[in-house]
């Protein structure tokens, strides 16, 4: 019985400068990987993360539009492009109900957090704030509520008295570079 070469095609979302996207991309040109990025969308047309895609020659779409436009258009894309998993890293917009709904294949988050602690924005300050002892990030499933669904891969790292957000922010991006990829492998 001959074993599938095959990986799973990705999109991933973004908003930014897709450091997530950079290091997903270069974990997958690795032969443990068990998936590709096919696809890259943005919702923001200055999007940096794009202009990496671009020159990596992955299909990439800017959609700066409405969220309902923005939506409809990357469903169509998905399914055009037959994609099997969206990433989304550093997506700074909240998926729809009825996108989730519709979108019959798995999504996966990356958040500056230990959910369920710190849902949404301003993690790193939060934690500063209420004088935490570790900070870290969470890879989730995607669902119709704000980073509510199942953990995949969590992993946490110290706040030290002398950490500023920029600090831990640094700290904790380098950690979700670590894990994303592991956690997307596992769920391939």
């Amino acid at each position: 019985m001959a074993i599938s070469n095959f990986k799973k095609r990705i999109a991933v979302f973004l908003s930014g400068r897709g450091s997530n996207l950079k290091n997903l991309y270069k974990f997958s040109k690795t032969k443990p990987s068990k998936f590709t990025i096919h696809l890259v969308i943005s919702n923001k047309k200055d999007a940096k993360g794009v202009l990496f895609s671009k020159s990596k020659k992955i299909k990439s779409y800017s959609i700066d539009k409405t969220m309902s436009e923005f939506e409809q258009k990357s469903l169509s894309l998905i399914n055009r492009e037959n994609i099997e998993v969206i990433c989304l890293a550093g997506f700074m917009r909240i998926l729809s109900k009825t996108f989730v709904q519709k979108c019959k294949i798995p999504i996966v988050n990356i958040h500056p957090s230990l959910l369920p602690k710190y849902k949404g924005l301003n993690t790193h300050a939060r934690a500063i704030e209420n004088k935490d002892v570790y900070a870290g990030c969470t890879v989730h499933h995607v669902t119709s509520k704000l980073d509510a669904g199942t953990i995949i891969l969590q992993k946490k790292v110290k706040i030290l008295k002398k950490d500023t957000v920029a600090t831990l922010s640094k700290k904790v991006l380098k950690v979700e570079h670590q894990i994303y990829p592991i956690a997307l492998n596992k769920i391939c």
